[in-house]
């Protein structure tokens, strides 16, 4: 088992990297790229997960987490892909402003 401090730089880049996808959820009104950074945010996870098990001897159960993660995240984009469409057709736009304005 190697020391915990050798894999403090792999945390520190999962951090980043979800910092990175939160801003793009929080900074952009386009559907799209919420979209995407909600993608980034899952990659930062996953890494997380590996990490994890990496350090704790546990690597077979991390990658079959992770391998879970992948695929229901998978099914999140299509449906919200979808869902993105949708709302395109109806509104014409991708802002999220614009959904303030539909009613049910």
């Amino acid at each position: 088992m190697m020391p915990y401090f050798q894999f403090i730089p792999f945390g520190v880049f999962a951090a980043l990297v979800a910092v990175t996808g939160l801003y793009c959820v929080m900074a952009t009104r386009d559907f799209i790229r919420v979209l995407l950074g909600l993608e980034i945010i899952t990659k930062a996870v996953t890494m997380l997960i590996i990490v994890a098990g990496w350090m704790s001897g546990r690597l077979a159960l991390a990658q079959a987490l992770a391998i879970t993660l992948i695929v229901i995240e998978v099914v999140v984009i299509a449906v919200a892909a979808g869902v993105i469409l949708a709302v395109y057709k109806h509104t014409g736009t991708l802002d999220v402003r614009r959904l303030r304005n539909l009613k049910g």
